[in-house]
């Protein structure tokens, strides 16, 4: 197994408003380079957002890299590549579910495509929700969905749920709070 991995260049070849997608020329061992692909995000939040009566917030929305809709717990990209998660999670809590909170605890970092892009995504459970009123963005069409523990990890074991960040948080959730 090779010990010895260094950059010998990083090209941007495309700047999006959520990615930018480079390719990095990698020497290993100093035996041979190869070319590697390499998507830089600034960062992501998500909330797992809990009811009084236990039951969890889920958001509906289309999602064009699938062409369907997917289930998945609230969450967006950082402002700024410094904002803490939890400004974020807090953030978007509000703008997708209506709902604040003042009781925000941390609950897992997620690191979701290690393979090729940096992003990372600290999940947030909420509680003692208060009402608020919704926010979303311009491009977003949001169906607000509640659902029980239960419910939601029978809807993962069944393929409807695939959303790596959504099953990840709903399965800790599960296992810090719910053994």
């Amino acid at each position: 197994m090779s010990e010895h991995f260094k950059r010998l260049k990083r090209e941007l070849k495309f700047k999006g408003a959520i990615i930018d997608f480079y390719q990095d020329t990698m020497e290993i061992d100093e035996n041979h380079t190869a070319t590697w692909d390499f998507i830089n995000h600034k960062g992501a939040a998500a909330v797992v957002p809990v009811t009084k009566e236990g039951k969890i917030l889920m958001v509906r929305q289309y999602r064009n890299a699938l062409d369907r809709y997917t289930l998945e717990i609230p969450a967006g990209a950082l402002d700024t590549v410094d904002e803490p998660g939890i400004e974020c999670a807090s953030r978007e809590l509000e703008e997708e579910t209506g709902y604040k909170s003042n009781n925000l605890e941390w609950l897992i970092t997620l690191r979701t495509t290690v393979a090729f892009c940096n992003e990372k995504i600290e999940v947030f459970v909420a509680r003692d929700l208060i009402p608020s009123h919704q926010h979303l963005d311009e491009d977003e069409f949001i169906d607000l969905k509640e659902y029980t523990l239960d419910e939601l990890k029978e809807k993962i074991f069944s393929g409807e749920i695939e959303d790596s960040k959504t099953v990840s948080a709903l399965m800790a959730y599960a296992v810090k709070f719910h053994q």
